[in-house]
């Protein structure tokens, strides 16, 4: 079997084998003397192995052992100092034990030097840094789209495919995304996951309570590099720079109407169909939009927190404030972009540009009327119903 004598300097077996043959309890290198345990050892189980294969009777100094491979070599009552190269799977494990104590300690060493974020994780971190250098490394070889993200570039080529394999079994709704289905199924639970550490609010999507927060920090990283506008959210940014470069990729394919985001689409697509997929839990209401939802749910707790400091109005929504500010300032952030009409709110905006198309998108139901106003299809329907509009 070869040269059986113990060799210190080497940390070899008498039957010369490495030392991390020799160590029944998985660890390389440990110290083990052959007598110091009446001839057992311990292994992960916490079951006794028995170096000379009894009961622990005592024995010489030099014994026979027969390990789990079934190999047998003898042994003797030196300890063997540890070895100094350490193998690739015992640094892994370290590794793997560090970030271990990292998350139950929550410390956070990697710091963004440009906005002070913290993170557990160096990959994070490099992420992060994404969002202010705006570097997007991975790349679509289909189009001249890029993202900071290797997901967002994932979710980017379904629009290639067109592949939707994941539906909803309530509504019927198709995604491309897995985690896009299950943010989708909230619209039917009224799961609202994601809890605001500042109060009480809480929301179905992370996106929302990213949104939320800004009313606490007021922090908005995310910078338009063509103008001074910034935004807390990135795809509230994303949003903002349509508008510069004017592109409008999805378009309604009943009227025409085009937009450059496709949650708009979406929306806009229910002014055809009539869908009204959020549901009030207090009463049969429902509604086309989230938001409208979250409007009427106000009506059902009386809440109204935001105040108007001029003249002391007050109003369930941060949006509905905003909005009313302006009768103060006299802002009219839109814009026509075919006449110089400008406007306070959006849907002023978005009735006026129907006096340039000629779009009609409200259809009466009980005839072929339809109306380029909502108001105006109510007053036509209280003809055929003797209702006052």
């Amino acid at each position: 079997m070869g040269d059986s004598s113990c060799e210190h300097s080497t940390g070899e077996l008498c039957a010369g084998y490495p030392v991390e043959e020799m160590d029944f309890t998985g660890h390389p290198g440990k110290e083990i003397d052959c007598t110091e345990h009446s001839g057992k050892e311990m292994n992960h189980s916490g079951k006794e192995i028995y170096l000379n294969g009894h009961s622990g009777n005592e024995s010489d100094s030099r014994e026979t052992q027969t390990t789990d491979m079934g190999l047998q070599q003898e042994t003797c009552d030196v300890n063997f100092p540890q070895p100094d190269n350490t193998s690739t799977s015992q640094v892994q494990e370290r590794g793997n034990v560090g970030r271990q104590v990292v998350q139950h300690t929550g410390d956070k060493p990697y710091m963004c030097g440009d906005c002070g974020y913290r993170t557990a994780n160096k990959s994070h971190l490099s992420r992060h840094t994404r969002t202010h250098t705006r570097e997007k490394p991975y790349k679509c070889d289909q189009c001249n789209y890029s993202a900071a993200k290797k997901c967002d570039l994932d979710k980017h080529l379904v629009k290639h495919t067109g592949e939707k394999p994941y539906m909803c079994g309530e509504c019927g709704h198709r995604s491309g995304q897995m985690s896009n289905l299950s943010a989708h199924m909230r619209t039917h639970t009224g799961e609202k996951p994601y809890k605001c550490d500042q109060c009480d609010y809480s929301a179905a999507w992370k996106s929302t309570l990213d949104n939320h927060l800004v009313k606490h920090t007021g922090d908005k990283p995310y910078k338009c590099d063509q103008c001074n506008y910034s935004a807390a959210v990135k795809s509230t940014l994303d949003k903002h720079l349509a508008k510069h470069t004017g592109d409008k990729p999805y378009m309604c394919g009943e009227c025409g109407y085009r937009t450059a985001q496709r949650s708009n689409l979406s929306r806009h697509m229910r002014t055809h169909t009539g869908k009204k997929p959020y549901k009030c839990d207090q009463c049969d209401y429902s509604a086309a939009e989230k938001s409208t939802l979250d409007q009427h749910l106000m009506k059902h707790t009386g809440n109204k927190p935001y105040m108007c400091g001029e003249c002391g109005y007050r109003t369930a929504n941060m949006s509905n404030l905003t909005v009313h500010m302006r009768t103060h300032t006299g802002e009219k952030p839109f814009k026509c972009d075919q006449c110089d009409y400008s406007a306070a709110r959006k849907y002023d905006l978005s009735s006026h540009i129907r006096t340039h198309t000629g779009e009609k998108p409200y259809k009466c139901d009980h005839c072929d009327y339809s109306a380029a106003h909502r108001y105006a299809l109510k007053q036509h329907v209280s003809k055929h119903t003797d209702e006052k509009p």
